[in-house]
């Protein structure tokens, strides 16, 4: 089972936490984890993206000029796809590019994401995040301490308003809840900071 050490919002060592291995210690599956990640940015997508074709822009009801004798090639319309503001051939329309993935595999992409972050010495477990008003300072300096990377996922036991919007407007930081935790931010997150609160809590319900 592996061992982290828990740090005090000061950076400062005060014990070490043993994390389950069914969830931060497994062999990480890329295969599994590139899934998940490929269905988190295809379910982001709103899929609003449109072109006009040829029976939608404006104008081109006349044939420009006679079909032989010219010197011309041949046209019906000036709104054809060669002519300039003619329409778009085979351009993109509106679409629905949300699918799901298997339950199974979202659990073990996101145990793998978890295990890689152990591996990779880019996991932090923190004693407590202690907000207790509206204050991005304490944060900031808490993140200062424990000496994080540029992007940071933090991961809280609890949906407390002081601790998500203290953190909500510092840049490359983002916090996450047990039910809201995905794949795709943990690997995104050179550091994944997670309370020691909210181990015991991913353990319980990812094991």
């Amino acid at each position: 089972m592996p061992n982290v050490a828990v740090l005090d919002m000061t950076g400062k060592n005060v014990g070490e936490v043993t994390l389950s291995d069914t969830i931060f210690g497994i062999e990480p599956n890329a295969v599994v984890m590139h899934m998940a990640v490929v269905n988190y940015l295809a379910n982001q997508r709103q899929g609003t993206q449109s072109t006009l074709t040829r029976s939608e822009v404006s104008g081109g009801g006349r044939k420009p000029w006679r079909q032989k004798g010219t010197g011309h090639a041949r046209q019906g319309s000036i709104r054809s796809p060669q002519w300039r503001h003619g329409g778009i051939a085979l351009g993109p329309k509106p679409r629905d590019y949300y699918y799901n993935l298997n339950k199974k595999v979202k659990r073990l992409a996101l145990k793998s994401a978890l295990s890689d972050k152990v591996l990779s010495d880019a996991l932090i477990v923190l004693d407590e995040l202690k907000v207790e008003e509206f204050s991005t300072k304490t944060v900031v300096n808490c993140l200062d301490a424990l000496k994080v990377g540029k992007k940071t996922l933090i991961v809280l036991a609890d949906n407390s308003a002081f601790k998500v919007k203290s953190a909500s407007n510092i840049p490359g930081v983002k916090t996450a809840q047990i039910n809201t935790i995905n794949t795709y931010d943990v690997i995104n997150a050179d550091t994944l900071v997670v309370v020691r609160d909210a181990v015991a809590k991913l353990e319980e319900v990812y094991a």
